[in-house]
């Protein structure tokens, strides 16, 4: 774990974007027990990555068609939120950083850090808006 004081700028990039932050467990469930579509933020402190990862998200969040909710755990210092949240992404292996979109609490779709690593953040970006337009667009009954 690195000092919390590192860590704090990167903790407020992504609240400061309206990112609900979740330290424990049971905040992941309570937030994942949130009827509809929630994007997950795995931030990291990798520059390399996540430092890309961080932009790309926030410019995503501007697109029209976002998520209902938004959360994030920061892995190797919220090791126990960490777990937890993994423990939705049900069939693939840790990764951090990493994006997520749970729609009632099921993933639907997952940007691990091979993805993000060998991207920019527009095109982080470019693909979250993607994302957010086939699997967070509201269906009409």
């Amino acid at each position: 774990m690195y000092p919390e004081l590192m860590v704090i700028p990167m903790r407020e990039e992504m609240t400061r974007a309206g990112i609900q932050e979740t330290r424990t467990a049971a905040d992941v469930d309570s937030a994942l027990a949130q009827p509809g579509t929630t994007l997950v933020v795995v931030n990291s402190i990798c520059g390399c990555a996540a430092g890309k990862m961080r932009p790309g998200v926030r410019m995503a969040l501007q697109h029209s068609t976002r998520p209902e909710h938004a959360i994030t755990v920061f892995a190797g210092q919220d090791r126990e939120a960490t777990e937890k949240v993994r423990s939705y992404f049900v069939g693939h292996p840790p990764s951090s950083p990493a994006v997520a979109i749970l729609r009632d609490g099921k993933l639907v779709y997952l940007m691990q850090r091979s993805a993000i690593e060998t991207s920019t953040a527009p095109a982080i970006a470019q693909e979250l808006t993607r994302a957010f337009d086939e699997f967070c667009t509201k269906t009409t009954a």
